[in-house]
């Protein structure tokens, strides 16, 4: 599956598969606040990077103490097809109440921050949180599509966003979202 639309002069893609594979400047990492590796799309982006990326992660963690939810750093990309990897840390979803949907968005507004700081013309995004962190998989693609289109309308820079979805549900609901955003 891959569907493409442009918005504000930028080229927007949701792809299903590897996020690993990508070849675009930045690649996102879902991420835990200690940003030491972990499962799903973490784990697989460790060890595809190879242990350069755990190497800034450490450095990182000494001089900041991780990555609290809500913010984003970047290393380098390692054996990645990529020049970086910005890990952002997702929030765990405990029902609602307890201001996930904020924090799930500024996740996606630090990111892109940091990705006009480092002059990235491509990024790639996992789904956030909706894997181990159990987000709605409909409300997170909501949030992302909404915070890639507010960014992109006030930022210049980006020229392309992928959306990586790594099941079919994902790339479904990514998919539906942004043909609705385009109308």
């Amino acid at each position: 599956m891959d569907i493409s639309i442009e918005l504000f002069n930028v080229l927007i893609r949701v792809l299903q598969g590897d996020i690993t594979r990508c070849k675009t400047d930045i690649i996102v990492n879902a991420a835990n606040t200690s940003l030491l590796g972990g499962g799903g799309v973490d784990g697989a982006i460790h060890r595809a990077g190879g242990p350069a990326i755990l190497e800034d992660c450490i450095r990182i963690r000494n001089k900041q103490g991780g990555c609290p939810v809500g913010g984003a750093v970047y290393t380098t990309a390692g054996k990645l097809d990529a020049q970086y990897v910005v890990h952002t840390v997702g929030p765990v979803w405990n029902g609602g109440n307890h201001h996930e949907e904020e924090l799930l968005a500024t996740c996606y507004r630090h990111t892109l921050q940091l990705a006009l700081e480092l002059n990235a013309r491509s990024i790639a995004f996992p789904n956030i949180s909706t894997g181990i962190y159990r987000f709605p998989k409909e409300k997170a693609a909501e949030i992302a599509i909404q915070e890639v289109t507010r960014f992109i309308q006030k930022h210049t820079g980006l020229n392309e966003i992928i959306f990586v979805c790594f099941d079919i549900e994902n790339a479904q609901l990514y998919s539906r979202k942004l043909q609705s955003s385009k109308d």
